[in-house]
């Protein structure tokens, strides 16, 4: 008879995928300190999350830059929410969903506006979307060298501004998103 919070991370960069968790929690021993995720250092991130794993179910879920592009981001977020969903061993009575809109799920949704920073099931969701995007941009740093992804994880820093003016979009940059489609047509053009 559980309850799951489930939260995405990336929907706003220029690249990488879109990540969700869900995450249902014992209602006693669940860890000290959940919050929302950009509240919180990579450490403290990184701590939380291994707690998390360790009194939790955890469900992960990812949809690709193909998925973004051809869905638009609020799409392929519900996606990564389902799938999310989908990979947790045991199926939830009902499901909490950060934002003010929420995925069509096979059970009851309640959607909660800031509740990645308000209810800790949805803030533990967050922690867990947040870590497994930053270790997949992190990787994917290594795979698509000069774009510093590691550091700033595919959002719209001047650091990345001016990579993409320099190299040129990547394959994993989200195309349907406007600076990503100047940047490609400065290069066409070029």
């Amino acid at each position: 008879m559980a309850i799951c919070g489930i939260d995405e991370a990336g929907r706003g960069p220029l690249a990488g995928p879109v990540v969700a968790a869900a995450v249902i929690l014992p209602r006693k021993g669940r860890p000290k300190g959940l919050d929302d995720s950009k509240q919180l250092s990579a450490e403290a991130r990184e701590v939380l999350a291994l707690k998390i794993r360790a009194v939790g179910i955890v469900g992960v879920g990812v949809a690709s830059v193909e998925e973004i592009d051809s869905l638009n981001i609020l799409r392929a977020s519900h996606l990564a929410m389902r799938r999310a969903f989908e990979a947790l061993p045991q199926t939830p009575i009902a499901a909490l969903v950060d934002g003010n809109m929420a995925p069509d799920l096979p059970c009851p949704v309640e959607w909660v506006i800031d509740g990645d920073a308000i209810v800790p099931l949805i803030s533990a969701a967050s922690i867990i979307a947040k870590v497994e995007r930053d270790r997949m941009m992190n990787e994917l740093c290594a795979q698509y060298p000069g774009y510093a992804f590691s550091k700033h994880k595919g959002y719209s820093t001047p650091e990345h501004q001016d990579a993409l003016k320099r190299l040129g979009p990547c394959a994993i940059h989200r195309r349907s998103f406007k600076p990503v489609q100047l940047a490609l047509e400065l290069r066409l053009a070029g």
